[in-house]
């Protein structure tokens, strides 16, 4: 199978029986990055979580008190 990273266009061949192309072909809104892009990526977000000011904003679940 045939991919593309969706960042820097390089496109590498993957295994039709993995298990990454498996859930790229399932799931087709799902973007397939490079290992240099998701690399570079993961260092920047760790970079980002380290200073401190790095906050996800996540919806509160509120919880059922009927159940």
């Amino acid at each position: 199978m045939r991919v593309k990273c969706a960042i820097c266009d390089h496109v590498e061949n993957l295994d039709d029986n993995s298990l990454e192309a498996k859930r790229l072909r399932n799931h087709r809104e799902t973007l397939y990055l490079c290992e240099i892009c998701y690399e570079r990526i993961r260092q920047n977000t760790e970079k980002r979580h380290a200073t401190g000011n790095f906050h996800l904003y996540r919806d509160k679940k509120s919880k059922n008190h009927f159940i």
